[in-house]
């Protein structure tokens, strides 16, 4: 059935944001924070510990592996985080863990260190993306909520073309450890401060009425439209991942360091475009249609790459392509569903979802790094990929339940 949220009474979509604009600004930062470290980081910390140890690339990219595993046992509990702790906690608490991790990580000298930090990572990143952004949202935007979502996650997307080009360039000058150091204290120092200005304490009241939703996980987990949610994102999200956390190797043989820093700026500038342009519109779009159209892209991006992989314009070019749906892929599955699931059921919807993506795409950057190995090159990994998205650009399509509905 579709969902119609409303403000609360007396309480209008241009009071919403007036009010808590801050948050948002907040958890852009913070999206800014998490996806810089835990999202496009993993593809530096891959080319910049083979270089460094030579360990082969299914190895590292198993701790990839591990991080987003570990990551996903916490998201359906960040709701519950949240209602105990309240939102500064959350988002402090996730940076500094995030951070830690990624210094831990990035000066491993044994793999053991190299997994070891991939678990400190796990918990960060649990506490500071999508979860724990829009479940923090949540508390103070109805009327505005998917807007404020979309503008707060277009952080993730300023990772990519601030944080990531940052740590290609320092690796390079001053290697990996020093690089990944100095970058988390430096950004640290600016955004717990700005956490704590911008996000009210109030509203930890509001959090434990939400937490006490309608459903319980179990009967999120019997929805049909549950399932034609999660599993055609964790496809493609698995797809995204497993390329982005490659591309820096990919890459840095065609193009050199600094047209990969490039090329990275490119997928995330694209992002951040793609997610701003969608967003004043995408509520009188067909959301799962939307969906499918961005998966699909990604895959014609990706045969790009193999058509025409030994000319930098096509790269660049594919680049584009690709990022202009990175972000919303990450968007869409909260605005989907706000729709079509009860209000305060969001948190643990989004959770749940979030969840079995991770589970789901967790395994992709290893999967891809093993197939490269064996193959000597990433032709079937890519191919792969663009199989993931056709077939979730499909099943996004097809939910029985709802079929017919002005919600899909």
């Amino acid at each position: 059935m579709h969902q119609t949220l409303s403000p609360p009474i007396g309480v209008s979509a241009r009071t919403e944001l007036s009010r808590h604009w801050r948050v948002i600004l907040a958890c852009f930062a913070t999206a800014i924070f998490a996806w810089g470290f835990g999202f496009y980081g993993q593809s530096v910390y891959l080319a910049e510990l083979r270089r460094a140890h030579g360990w082969p690339i299914g190895l590292i990219a198993g701790a990839t592996t591990v991080f987003y595993l570990s990551g996903a046992l916490l998201l359906t509990r960040v709701h519950a985080i949240l209602e105990r702790l309240g939102p500064r906690v959350l988002l402090i608490g996730g940076m500094m863990l995030l951070g830690g991790g990624a210094i831990l990580l990035s000066r491993s000298q044994a793999p053991w260190q190299l997994y070891l930090g991939a678990v400190v990572m796990a918990g960060g990143w649990a506490g500071t993306t999508v979860t724990a952004i829009s479940t923090t949202l949540a508390l103070y935007f109805d009327a505005q909520r998917g807007l404020a979502i979309s503008l707060a996650l277009n952080g993730a997307s300023a990772a990519g073309f601030t944080v990531a080009p940052v740590l290609v360039t320092l690796s390079s000058r001053f290697g990996l450890g020093e690089a990944v150091g100095g970058t988390v204290l430096v950004l640290l120092a600016i955004l717990v401060p700005l956490v704590l200005l911008c996000v009210p304490r109030a509203e930890r009241g509001r959090a434990r009425s939400r937490a006490a939703g309608p459903m319980s996980a179990r009967m999120v987990l019997r929805e049909p439209r549950f399932w034609f949610i999660a599993m055609p994102f964790a496809l493609a999200v698995a797809a995204q991942v497993g390329v982005i956390v490659h591309l820096v190797t990919l890459l840095l043989p065609r193009l050199g360091a600094h047209g990969t820093a490039i090329a990275l700026s490119l997928v995330a500038a694209s992002a951040m475009a793609g997610r701003l342009g969608l967003g004043f519109v995408i509520d009188r779009l067909h959301q799962r249609r939307t969906s499918a159209l961005s998966f699909a892209s990604q895959a014609l991006a990706l045969g790009l790459i193999l058509a025409f992989g030994r000319r930098p314009e096509a790269l660049y070019g594919a680049c584009v392509l690709f990022g202009l749906s990175v972000g919303n892929v990450i968007t869409l599955p909260s605005l989907i569903v706000q729709r079509e699931f009860p209000p305060a059921a969001f948190g643990m919807v989004i959770g749940l979802s979030t969840a079995v993506g991770q589970l789901t795409y967790a395994f992709a950057p290893a999967v891809l790094g093993v197939i490269r190995d064996l193959a000597g090159g990433y032709g079937p990994a890519l191919l792969l990929c663009m199989a993931l998205e056709l077939v979730g650009a499909t099943a996004v399509l097809y939910c029985p339940q709802l079929r017919g509905s002005r919600a899909v």
